[in-house]
């Protein structure tokens, strides 16, 4: 994978904190839900380039196998 681009970004403080509290509702931070957003933002417009990656998956891997709390049964 590429490596991903650095950039400063100047924002006002409530725009900062609106942003940083609807990451943590949506289980992400706040970087991954400003560009969660840009990307958005360019599909709608029509203008995310072809080239553009996906979004990186964050955050511990999918469990594969059964919960651990199923015994395999059902009950009633």
């Amino acid at each position: 994978m590429p490596e991903r681009k650095k950039v400063l970004l100047r924002l006002d403080p409530a725009v900062h904190d609106a942003i940083a509290r609807w990451a943590g509702h949506e289980l992400r931070s706040t970087n991954a839900q400003i560009e969660f957003l840009l990307r958005r933002a360019l599909e709608e417009a029509g203008r995310m380039p072809k080239e553009a990656g996906d979004l990186p998956r964050r955050g511990r891997p999918r469990r594969t196998g059964p919960d651990p709390g199923e015994t395999g049964s059902a009950q009633e």
